[in-house]
């Protein structure tokens, strides 16, 4: 949860360091609690594709300790996606299919209180003290934008260099699904996540990307990723229990096969 006086996902980013997030899309305020003691760098919530509603967004915020970073991913570039995350005590905002400058521009201004931006003034969070969370989150609240589509490929100079935006984050699903290479994933698409990385690094914006595993969050940090998925609560749900069921079929089979073998399997029919 955003607390105005500690604001360390600012400061690790300003740093320059490579941060490892968990991404929970289930809408689980349990699995936020669990993934809370993992000690991520950050969780992110996602509200795009995720099954969250606002109770839930604002429970899950509350269980995670306030040392771990909550970043949400909006489910639109809006005024009011943006200030109701923010107000649920997100320490920043991932907005989804920016393609242009100007939608970058929109995004930052609706995470900043006027005269800088529009977002509104209110929130149960915020108004605790909002004399000290409004200084403290024109300085520190995270605005990351998310480039893709083969438009925002197009545009990822401009949009990197927009003033306001602490981080690109590239989505490799849609972007692959936009340049027409999905499920391959070939060469194109990777060319592709390259070009915007070397956008990011002409004008000095950290920039992330998906990843589905501890492994594919290492080799994209090699490469100069700022930001990557460790892990994510749909994948590892769906990969336990799928690895339980094989696991547990193998074994059965061995029994099987165990039984048939044995000197007295004629007789136990």
């Amino acid at each position: 949860m955003f607390v105005p006086k500690r604001s360390n996902l600012r400061y690790r980013i300003d740093r320059g360091d490579y941060l490892g997030v968990i991404w929970l899309s289930l809408g689980s305020v349990a699995l936020a609690e669990i993934a809370g003691r993992a000690r991520p760098d950050a969780i992110v919530l996602d509200l795009q594709h995720g099954l969250w509603d606002r109770q839930g967004l604002e429970a899950a915020i509350g269980v995670v300790p306030p040392e771990i970073p909550v970043l949400a991913r909006v489910a639109q570039n809006s005024p009011f996606a943006i200030g109701q995350a923010l107000d649920a005590g997100a320490e920043g905002v991932i907005v989804p299919l920016v393609e242009t400058r100007k939608q970058a521009r929109r995004a930052v201004k609706a995470a900043r209180y006027p005269p800088q931006g529009e977002r509104s003034g209110g929130g149960a969070r915020p108004l605790a003290d909002f004399v000290e969370y409004h200084a403290a989150s024109e300085r520190s609240v995270i605005v990351a934008v998310m480039i893709e589509t083969a438009r925002g490929l197009e545009n990822a100079r401009k949009i990197a260099a927009v003033e306001g935006v602490d981080l690109v984050f590239i989505g490799t699903g849609d972007l692959a699904l936009s340049l027409g290479v999905f499920p391959q994933m070939e060469a194109r698409h990777e060319d592709a996540c390259r070009e915007i990385l070397d956008a990011c690094r002409r004008h000095w914006t950290p920039c992330g990307i998906f990843t589905t595993s501890v492994e594919g969050a290492a080799r994209r940090r090699a490469q100069g990723y700022r930001l990557t998925v460790l892990a994510d609560d749909i994948g590892l749900v769906s990969r336990g229990f799928a690895s339980a069921t094989s696991a547990f079929a193998r074994r059965d089979a061995d029994v099987t096969r165990s039984v048939a073998s044995s000197p007295n399997a004629a007789l136990t029919g």
